[in-house]
């Protein structure tokens, strides 16, 4: 758990039903260190609703009512940078998950997630790790999406764990450096490549032929 012994979530969905059922399914699958701290169905007013009540992650439905999850997003992140965001969606369309993405969301999950996924995916995000579906991913890893980039080989093998969902501490393991370097070393690779988030990043790792 981050910091504190409690995750805090916040929830921008207009669907006061699913909301109610995300604060008593995370209770449950938590034993309690999980909770519901604010929510809100109206977009314009999420990154306010953030500033506020300052939870560790924010779920945000993509398709809440103008001006829309995906500007939700971008609004979050401009002013609460340090809270993790992840983008939902009842639909299959990846174009406004990909937006969400890019805008600078960390992660995106299906609402049909099963319960037993919840809280550990969550985790993941916390953990710094871009959680996405498999379907989604192959989207991504789709040709003609990045420009090449030369790299050298710490970079290629911070890219392959990355690309392998592998955690700082054990990157920093096989790297010899600390955390916070692999850290550091992460963001420049970020801004080499030209992308928002590590799962963009696995997309140019797979069209790169390094997880084959």
């Amino acid at each position: 758990m981050p910091g504190s012994s409690t995750l805090r979530i916040a929830v921008v969905d207009d669907h006061p039903l699913l909301v109610r059922g995300l604060e008593l399914l995370l209770s449950v699958t938590s034993d309690g260190r999980a909770e519901v701290v604010g929510s809100t169905g109206d977009a314009a007013t999420a990154a306010g609703l953030v500033s506020r009540c300052l939870p560790d992650l924010v779920l945000v439905d993509l398709h809440v009512p103008p001006p829309g999850g995906v500007r939700a997003v971008a609004a979050i992140r401009r002013t609460t940078p340090q809270t993790r965001v992840v983008a939902m969606s009842g639909s299959t369309d990846p174009a406004p998950v990909l937006e969400a993405l890019r805008a600078g969301a960390e992660g995106y999950l299906p609402k049909n997630s099963g319960p037993e996924e919840l809280l550990p995916l969550l985790l993941a995000v916390l953990d710094g790790w871009a959680v996405l579906p498999a379907e989604l991913l192959r989207v991504l890893l789709r040709p003609s999406r990045f420009t090449p980039v030369d790299l050298d080989g710490a970079e290629r093998r911070l890219l392959c764990a990355i690309a392998a969902g592998r955690h700082t501490v054990d990157i920093a393991e096989e790297l010899h450096v600390s955390e916070r370097t692999v850290k550091r070393m992460t963001a420049a690779l970020l801004r080499k490549l030209r992308v928002a988030n590590r799962a963009e990043a696995a997309a140019v790792a797979g069209q790169a032929g390094l997880l084959e």
